[in-house]
């Protein structure tokens, strides 16, 4: 049986690419999803689509950069389906650019979304998971929490924090289940930020050889899916063909 049916899953900047994907798919399988992020049009129009196929959904609007409105996520999800089981940090933002450009403005965004973002999630739904004695946090990293490259010095650092933080989570917190999932490279709306040309080139690049963001949502399914006393820690996903 899988462990996904039935179990409470909120996903932060599920308007797109790997979020909307993941939010589908796990209702499909029967969790009930809870999505959030800035784009409510976007989100109506996904729980509308997941009711039609007899799943259950809601959304509310999530700046993940706004602790208070972080809280609140977690709280309707609460209010709509009684607990999290689950919350998935997936909520980033990519705005590459060379450290010599001076983008502070950006920098400070990377971190605000990619780790306060994070730790106000972890924050929202820990004391309740610590409470039952159970719970798991997922979160979206990236393979440039592994690989730094040339615009990406920031928004790897970014991502590396994630990654340190989660494995800091799980071992502080036996009882509850922490993964980090951390994507290649994907055709999503990460990056349409970017003001700087020469790396906006450099992604174009890069996306020749890419993902799909359902090959990230069936790999967070398979962390949700295993049995409460199995912990899968870290998955990498890339393109077969990638070289980093």
């Amino acid at each position: 049986m899988s462990n996904i049916k039935g179990k409470v899953i909120a996903i932060t900047g599920a308007s797109s690419g790997i979020g909307e994907a993941a939010a589908r798919l796990l209702a499909e399988r029967g969790a009930k999803v809870v999505v959030g992020a800035r784009r409510t049009d976007r989100l109506e129009k996904l729980v509308a689509e997941i009711k039609a196929k007899g799943g259950e959904a809601a959304f509310r609007a999530v700046d993940v950069a706004e602790r208070t409105d972080v809280q609140g996520f977690a709280d309707f999800a609460k209010s709509q389906f009684g607990k999290v089981d689950v919350l998935v940090n997936n909520a980033g933002v990519m705005p590459l650019s060379p450290m010599a450009s001076l983008k502070v403005d950006e920098w400070d965004k990377m971190i605000d979304v990619n780790i306060r973002g994070v730790l106000y999630g972890i924050a929202a739904v820990l004391p309740d998971m610590k409470a039952r004695g159970n719970g798991q946090i997922i979160n979206v990293a990236s393979i440039g929490a592994h690989v730094v490259i040339p615009t990406g010095a920031v928004y790897c650092a970014t991502k590396y924090a994630v990654w340190a933080i989660s494995e800091g989570l799980r071992q502080e917190n036996p009882d509850v289940r922490v993964t980090i999932i951390s994507p290649g490279v994907v055709t999503t709306e990460l990056g349409n930020d970017i003001t700087e040309q020469s790396a906006k080139d450099a992604l174009v690049q890069f996306r020749k050889a890419a993902l799909t963001p359902d090959a990230i949502a069936r790999a967070i399914a398979y962390a949700v899916e295993q049995p409460d006393e199995v912990d899968v820690n870290e998955v990498i996903v890339r393109p077969t063909i990638s070289a980093f």
